[in-house]
């Protein structure tokens, strides 16, 4: 005879509903909590990834610049011919506010434009000959503006 029975107690296996409906409750808060902070992680690695590409950019330009003598190219797909700077342009991400973009704008006046992708500026007479930046007029996830780096 089972231990069970020896003191009246019947054998059961199994959860009861109440039991489920509170684990279920418990994930369900959980998952409300973490969900945010997931979007908002991803939000940063785009913002990073995004600062990390001017950053190979802006430094792809200045190797550039050295081996041409002080001279910027006229667009930013000439760093990518034959692969001698760059494989490829890459994307600017400016997450929530503009799709990822590799594309380029040669701005003459160094005011910026709001279409996501690159601005580089080309003119040789300008005092901001050779700078690019992020083409967003909008802010990162610290409050800051992204066409200021």
């Amino acid at each position: 005879m089972s231990k069970a029975r020896r003191y009246g107690k019947t054998a059961t296996s199994g959860f009861t509903l109440i039991e489920l409906m509170i684990v279920v409750a418990i994930i369900g808060i959980l998952a409300a909590i973490a969900i945010p902070k997931f979007a908002s992680l991803i939000r940063q690695s785009g913002e990073g990834a995004s600062k990390g590409n001017l950053g190979a950019l802006r430094s792809a330009l200045n190797i550039y610049y050295g081996n041409l003598n002080g001279l910027y190219p006229q667009t930013l797909a000439t760093l990518t011919t034959n692969g001698a700077f760059m494989g490829a342009i890459p994307v600017a991400k400016a997450p929530n506010y503009h799709t990822d973009s590799s594309g380029e704008t040669d701005d003459q006046t160094f005011t910026s434009n709001d279409f996501g992708g690159w601005e580089y500026d080309n003119n040789n007479g300008d005092a901001n000959y050779g700078n690019v930046w992020v083409s967003c007029t909008h802010t990162d996830t610290k409050g800051n503006v992204w066409d200021t780096y």
